[in-house]
């Protein structure tokens, strides 16, 4: 008697099986960092940063917004590594314990001054007119200049959320007029420009802090001077890696009906 097997047979897998490669996808390319300025080797400013902090009377602070804190191209780091009594805050708005933190409590009441130009509903003192033997008291008082580093947009909701403590004992200060009438200028414009600015008369917080020091500082020209020399070099630097800018034709012709328009209302209303 024969025997049938009524098992199913398991039917035959043809697919390969090959043994899981060990081998890793290889890491990305990141660029080398200098371990001092902590800038890109390429676009290193070691060889202008000087080796001491250059010394002043007065005390800059800089409210540094979140967003900017990420930003390669923010003045603020290089500028407290040049400055010895320079520091910097992260936030969206000032606070009591951030000013205290950083004043001596030891010295008499610091004359405060905020630098940002000015709104309809808070003007400015131009820094130039600001009497400075009176605000320290003939210089028993220590300066404490305080600047906002972010976009014009987050600068000026900065102010306005600091505004509400500053008010009590700053005065509002700035170095000139700026024209929102007025597109700013930008890389390709200016040696001292490292970003489009939004406005005319806008210049970076590295900037608008050497123009303050060349007032109220007794050798603020030498200061205002290196200041300027390293954002130079900055710029310099950064424009090596620039593209060039290819021109927009619809762009163009958008902003010649534009300006045409407006010489056609000109010649109107002269005529009426």
């Amino acid at each position: 008697m024969q025997c049938i097997d009524t098992e199913p047979k398991p039917e035959y897998d043809a697919t390969v099986h090959l043994p899981l490669s060990t081998a890793t996808a290889p890491e990305p390319h990141r660029r080398s960092i200098c371990s001092n300025c902590h800038r890109p080797n390429p676009v290193c400013l070691c060889h202008v940063i000087p080796v001491e902090p250059i010394e002043t009377k007065t005390k800059v602070l800089i409210l540094h917004h979140p967003h900017e804190t990420h930003h390669k191209l923010s003045t603020t780091p290089i500028l407290t590594k040049t400055l010895l009594h320079a520091s910097a805050v992260t936030g969206r708005r000032l606070r009591r314990g951030d000013i205290n933190s950083f004043i001596d409590r030891h010295s008499p009441k610091p004359a405060v001054m905020y630098l940002f130009p000015p709104s309809p509903s808070s003007p400015a003192v131009n820094i130039s007119d600001v009497n400075i033997p009176e605000l320290t008291g003939n210089g028993e008082r220590e300066v404490v200049l305080i600047a906002f580093d972010g976009t014009w947009k987050h600068a000026r909701e900065m102010v306005k959320a600091s505004e509400e403590i500053l008010s009590d004992f700053a005065i509002r200060v700035c170095l000139g007029v700026v024209d929102e009438n007025v597109s700013g200028g930008n890389i390709y414009d200016s040696e001292l420009i490292l970003r489009k600015e939004p406005f005319s008369g806008c210049v970076s917080t590295m900037e608008a802090v050497a123009r303050a020091l060349s007032v109220l500082e007794p050798n603020g020209i030498e200061i205002e001077t290196k200041l300027i020399s390293i954002l130079r070099e900055m710029v310099r630097l950064q424009a090596g890696f620039l593209k060039p800018a290819k021109p927009r034709p619809k762009l163009l012709k958008k902003v010649k009906e534009k300006e045409k328009k407006k010489m056609e209302m000109d010649d109107s209303s002269l005529n009426a």
